[in-house]
């Protein structure tokens, strides 16, 4: 038997458990079509505030969340108190904007995908399967501009000492070490910057040497 009561033949995976969260109605529910028609998803919860979305995420404790940004109580408010609550929450934001701020506040707040409505029907659900697999999703519009803000951290922001460290890093190391300080995974970064994971563990490692650190927790406080 399934969560729903129904049964299911051996073998069969059951759908992704999916909340949408917008405070547009006729948006809200056509995203919920657009990824029930795929199959492999089942949306479970709707709601239009952030405060919505926290009763939700208690009520279904869902595989997905699609949330808005702009709505009442603001989507960046709860961000992080969702993915620290729901560890195994996939969490994508679905919002129109495109302000740096806006999308590198929910990637460091632990959202596994930022994406901008307006997206075809079938690239969204493309998007989210990916996500729901472990992936990380930023439109190519927007990533060379988010890992060209990562590359550039409040000078307070460093340790005694680091700058010399930091300076002999490689730039697509840089890159890296920012994406991790952000909390992403090796996975996660590998997806964004269009590599292989062996390849980003190397790069890792070429940076714990260079950094003279023995763990990735050690070199992301550096920056």
């Amino acid at each position: 038997m399934n969560e729903r009561g129904g049964s299911m033949s051996e073998g069969e995976t059951a759908p992704q458990r999916v909340v949408v969260v917008d405070d547009h109605p006729l948006l809200r529910d056509a995203v919920s079509r657009t990824l029930e028609e795929d199959g492999g998803f089942a949306v479970v919860g709707k709601g239009g505030s952030a405060e919505d979305a926290l009763r939700l995420a208690r009520e279904h404790n869902p595989d997905i969340m699609l949330l808005d940004l702009s709505m009442p109580g603001g989507g960046l408010s709860v961000i992080s108190s969702l993915v620290s609550t729901y560890p195994s929450l996939r969490l994508v934001v679905l919002t129109v904007s495109e302000n740096d701020d806006d999308v590198l506040t929910a990637l460091q707040d632990g959202a596994h995908g930022y994406v901008l409505k307006g997206v075809e029907a079938s690239a969204l659900r493309e998007i989210i399967r990916g996500i729901a697999n472990g992936e990380a999703y930023v439109p190519p519009s927007l990533a060379a501009r988010i890992l060209a803000a990562l590359r550039m951290p409040p000078p307070q922001q460093a340790q005694p000492g680091a700058g010399d460290a930091l300076a002999a890093l490689t730039q697509r190391e840089d890159q890296i070490l920012r994406l991790v300080a952000a909390g992403r995974s090796n996975k996660e970064v590998a997806r964004m910057l269009d590599l292989q994971e062996k390849t980003v563990k190397h790069h890792m490692t070429r940076i714990l040497q260079k950094l003279h650190v023995s763990n990735r927790t050690e070199a992301a406080m550096i920056v």
